[in-house]
């Protein structure tokens, strides 16, 4: 799996579990939701993700 892939699947992973917290917990929990989706736009220009950089470390190519 590449860093990218990675990324994906985190951010993606994310999302779906602050959305069934979200429902099922308590609705402040879509701001987590907010945030990943922020951090992934932004992330898009600045080309800094620190997801990025923790994929990086656990030996991802």
């Amino acid at each position: 799996m590449t860093v990218d892939n990675g990324v994906r699947a985190v951010a993606g992973l994310f999302i779906l579990i602050s959305l069934g917290l979200g429902v099922w917990v308590h609705h402040y929990w879509f701001f987590f939701t907010a945030f990943v989706g922020l951090n992934l736009f932004q992330s898009a220009f600045t080309h800094f993700c620190p997801a990025e950089m923790l994929l990086k470390k656990a030996g991802l190519r």
